[in-house]
């Protein structure tokens, strides 16, 4: 997937079953990024791009993104835009939708205590070591420092942002990358909607502060580009 995955299990799950469970969600990304990546001329994605493939013969999980990308364009008034780059590119979506998918598939096999990291798009669950999970957001500017540290049972977080891929976020509205904010992170119960909602912010720029400040059920950090912090009041600091 173009990105660092680890899982943590915690409880009382025995090494070999652990090792079962881990192998089946690194199969389940393997398959995600057979199927949806933009660097694998082969996969789903770059089929339908070529017209090789139409949207009524995709697999089920592409046609579910494809809805999903769809909504959550008309949810932020455009901003998130799986054809902002001119071509077809859920990954805004994919990433952390995989991660939510590899998180539920986790607990309904009997492993509710763990944490699921891809990349900085996180997912966790239960308790570790009977506390909750702690979550550092990477610091824009200094990458061995931290700017908030979240903690939670039940929370899903993503994190768009400038400072490891370039501005690699575009503006869909004017088709360049979006400059004006470092770092967005959302914090809320789904992943895939998160992953969806940072990006979507990223390409806002400055006006993406008050939009995420509206949001239900979802929280959020933002640095911009010139070092000013933002975060909401809901927001679960450790």
């Amino acid at each position: 997937m173009g990105t660092a995955i680890s899982i943590d299990l915690s409880g009382s799950i025995d090494s070999v079953r652990a090792a079962e469970l881990a192998d089946a969600a690194f199969a389940w990304f393997r398959e995600v990024d057979a199927r949806f990546s933009t660097y694998q001329d082969d996969s789903e994605v770059n089929r339908l791009q070529r017209g090789e493939l139409s949207s009524a013969d995709a697999s089920p999980d592409l046609r579910h993104v494809l809805d999903e990308c769809a909504r959550l364009w008309r949810e932020t008034d455009g901003y998130f835009d799986a054809y902002a780059t001119g071509r077809l590119d859920p990954s805004g979506y994919v990433k952390g939708w995989s991660v939510q998918v590899a998180s539920d598939r986790l607990t309904a096999a009997g492993a509710p205590d763990h944490c699921v990291n891809a990349g900085g798009d996180v997912r966790v669950c239960g308790r570790v070591a009977g506390q909750p999970w702690r979550i550092g957001i990477r610091h824009p500017f200094e990458p061995m420092q931290t700017c908030w540290v979240l903690a939670g049972t039940d929370l899903a977080v993503a994190t768009s942002g400038n400072y490891e891929r370039g501005f690699h976020v575009i503006d869909p509205l004017t088709g360049k990358p979006a400059r004006a904010l470092a770092s967005v992170t959302v914090a809320g119960s789904d992943l895939g909607v998160a992953d969806a909602y940072s990006t979507a912010a990223v390409a806002m720029g400055v006006k993406g502060i008050d939009w995420l400040a509206r949001l239900e059920g979802y929280e959020s950090a933002v640095v911009t580009e010139d070092g000013l912090a933002f975060r909401s009041e809901g927001l679960p600091v450790a």
